[in-house]
């Protein structure tokens, strides 16, 4: 069968993984019999068993998937995070296939690789978007960084012997101060990631809301905050305590000096996010977490 060059597919794969490599090679095949286009990376395919008729790309920027159909990535959480930051650049969707732990960005197991070669190739698949925050950070009066997370901007502590002390902000008002080893400010996307294990609620990724989880407090008043979605957090970082440090999304990484601002508003462009299941939130909860549902009996008829 020719290949349609009219419809390509970016693999992004996490090549240090025997797995990731052996379920590349198994979706490139395919997509490949059935006449669609791949594109990989050339630092990626160095590693990977491809055929000739794979199109190799220098190009490590976003920019990289341009005109293509889909991102298919293969691989854990951190893997799913950086396909993540080139499907929010160019606006196309992405297919993650979770070879990790737990995976919630992920639509697809290990097992289903035929399966997403198959509704790739009918394009049986929906796309959703994914709420993602803005941050910047302020020192001085001056915005010294700007950044982006789909799952969560923590502000941590930098000194294990020392408490990080903040103010935390809502809307322009303080709401509490105290010390503790960290703030995070996620997404309902990010609500199964730090956020949970720093004891945060778990929300519904079609709830439109912002979340402010503190992390080891030492105070009274430290739970938990769920916000409008048009809210501003802010966590400002006291004059006299050690400096703090900046993640977004465990990838990206800015040093925050003592009396820094850091500030967080709903994002501007979402992550796009293939889906080929209909299946519900509560269904892939159960499922990612093993939760133990036996004895459910339903609704009474």
């Amino acid at each position: 069968m020719t290949t349609d060059t009219a419809r390509t597919v970016f693999l992004l794969a996490h090549t240090g993984r025997p797995a990731a490599i052996r379920s590349a090679e198994l979706v490139v095949q395919g997509l490949l019999r059935n006449g669609l286009g791949v594109r990989v990376s050339a630092a990626e395919a160095a590693d990977l068993p491809l055929p000739d008729a794979v199109e190799t790309v220098t190009d490590t920027s976003p920019s990289a998937v341009d005109g293509c159909e889909l991102l298919i990535v293969l691989g854990g959480d951190g893997t799913l995070l950086r396909g993540a930051e080139f499907s929010r650049a160019s606006g196309v969707p992405m297919l993650g296939v979770n070879l990790g732990r737990v995976g919630f960005l992920a639509e697809a197991e290990r097992d289903d690789l035929d399966k997403v070669v198959s509704r790739v190739v009918t394009r049986d698949y929906e796309v959703e978007e994914r709420m993602t925050i803005d941050v910047l950070v302020h020192s001085n009066g001056d915005v010294v960084h700007s950044d982006w997370a789909l799952n969560e901007a923590a502000v941590q502590k930098v000194s294990p012997e020392r408490m990080l002390e903040v103010v935390l902000e809502i809307d322009g008002r303080p709401v509490t101060g105290f010390g503790c080893d960290g703030i995070v400010c996620a997404t309902p996307t990010g609500s199964t990631a730090y956020a949970f294990s720093a004891g945060g609620p778990v929300v519904w990724p079609e709830v439109e809301a912002l979340l402010m989880v503190p992390i080891s407090a030492h105070a009274l008043f430290a739970k938990p905050l769920v916000t409008s979605p048009t809210s501003v957090l802010a966590v400002e970082v006291q004059p006299h305590t050690p400096h703090g440090v900046l993640w977004c999304d465990g990838r990206r990484t800015v040093e925050l000096p003592a009396g820094a601002r850091v500030e967080v508003r709903r994002g501007a462009v979402p992550v796009r996010l293939a889906r080929l299941h209909q299946a519900s939130f509560t269904d892939r909860l159960v499922a990612k977490f093993a939760l133990p549902v036996s004895g459910w009996r339903g609704a009474p008829h």
